[in-house]
């Protein structure tokens, strides 16, 4: 009952296509058979037997080519006195003309499942099983006829060119299709590394800034003055959950995060004076310097990942913010109070390699007591003098403050 179900068609268009190739497959093998007209009788017995095997080989063929190929063994190309070309070997073998590649009318219906067969076929076994009794059908065949060596080349043509080309010409389409599916599952599976990337940056860009704010709005009021111990005790507690949060944060973007994808340029919806201001909100003592009156578009990125180190590593440290159009950086003094996050981290990773796709460098590290992140930009025609966008900047650059 299984394999009965597997002869299900799924479609009614299926069902309508095998039924006129057997139709034409009928008329084929009818063509080369007795005429029904003036001998009935050997019609009957020869063109009748070979129409069902026709009708069998239809039915099986579409989901096991194989058995349809082998079922079609007996109307394969062993009537060697048409063929695709002529060959005159008189001067090899007594027979003058030799039959190149023998066609029958069935040799068609015979090629496409050979075709078949290597496309659909994932075991070689059960191929080569086949094409060796094909191969021996061919060799008797011969050997009924004589077996001089005219029939053999015949023979031996036919076996390629009937069923050994088609089925290569199967299995090299079956390679480009798998090919072709390697290189789309391949670039989805991209699209998703990106994706994860991309969700990584805003994560560290926004959830990684409010938290980092959060620790310090909670940090300045630990040391507020008239609190009682269990309101300052609650204060220290809220701190280092958001230490801790931001901690899981980036062990969550160093999940997501693929270090093959450069991160995306365009920075989350927020302009750099409302992101300082923000900070200030948030309890930051800040000065802001805007000069020039053009804001680069890294600017936002570069101060809020500065913004985000001073308040993780340095709570209560003044933070001076300077933008020109060529230069960006952010320059905090010494911490006043416990920094509320571990060092480590991707931030200044991500961001370097920001820098480096536009052309600009960058510089971290300890200034004047504190710590300094300095991006330079190109200028308009102008390209990087090192051509590595920062990764050779002058003056330290590891640093802690990540």
């Amino acid at each position: 009952m299984k394999h009965l179900r597997l002869l299900r068609r799924e479609s009614r268009r299926q069902v309508v296509c095998d039924l006129l190739l057997w139709l034409v497959l009928g008329m084929f093998i009818a063509s080369m058979g007795p005429d029904p007209l003036r001998d009935p009788a050997a019609f009957g017995m020869v063109t009748v037997p070979r129409v069902a095997l026709g009708a069998v080989a239809v039915l099986v063929g579409r989901r096991w080519p194989l058995a349809a190929l082998v079922l079609l063994l007996p109307l394969g190309p062993w009537r060697f006195s048409e063929g695709f070309a002529t060959v005159d070997l008189s001067w090899l073998v007594p027979r003058r003309n030799v039959k190149i590649l023998p066609l029958l009318p069935t040799s068609p219906f015979v090629m496409w499942y050979a075709y078949l067969t290597g496309r659909r076929l994932i075991r070689m076994w059960p191929a080569l099983a086949a094409f060796c009794v094909i191969a021996a059908f061919g060799v008797i065949s011969v050997l009924a006829m004589g077996g001089d060596l005219g029939l053999w080349v015949a023979m031996v043509t036919g076996l390629i060119g009937t069923y050994l080309v088609p089925y290569l010409l199967g299995l090299l389409r079956r390679g480009l299709l798998q090919q072709r599916r390697q290189a789309r599952l391949s670039a989805e599976a991209q699209a998703r590394l990106r994706e994860r990337a991309r969700i990584a940056r805003d994560m560290h860009d926004s959830l990684g800034h409010d938290l980092a704010l959060i620790a310090v709005r909670a940090a300045g009021l630990e040391l507020a003055p008239g609190l009682d111990p269990a309101q300052a005790k609650a204060a220290g507690e809220l701190r280092v959950a958001a230490a801790d949060a931001t901690e899981r944060l980036r062990q969550i973007i160093g999940f997501l995060r693929e270090d093959s994808d450069a991160p995306p340029l365009s920075p989350v919806d927020e302009d750099v004076p409302e992101l300082v201001r923000r900070a200030r909100d948030s309890g930051m003592t800040i000065t802001f310097d805007l000069a020039g009156g053009t804001i680069p578009g890294l600017a936002r990125a570069v101060v809020q990942e500065g913004l985000t180190n001073a308040a993780k590593h340095a709570p209560g440290a003044a933070v001076h913010v300077t933008v020109t159009p060529h230069r960006v950086s952010v320059r905090n003094g010494p911490a006043s109070s416990r920094p509320t996050a571990r060092p480590g981290g991707s931030g200044l990773t991500g961001l370097r390699e920001r820098v480096r796709l536009v052309g600009g460098t960058l510089t971290a590290g300890p200034a004047a007591g504190g710590f300094e992140l300095a991006v330079e930009l190109p200028r308009t025609g102008e390209e990087d003098p090192r051509r590595s966008g920062g990764d050779q900047a002058s003056g330290p650059r590891s640093s802690e403050h990540e």
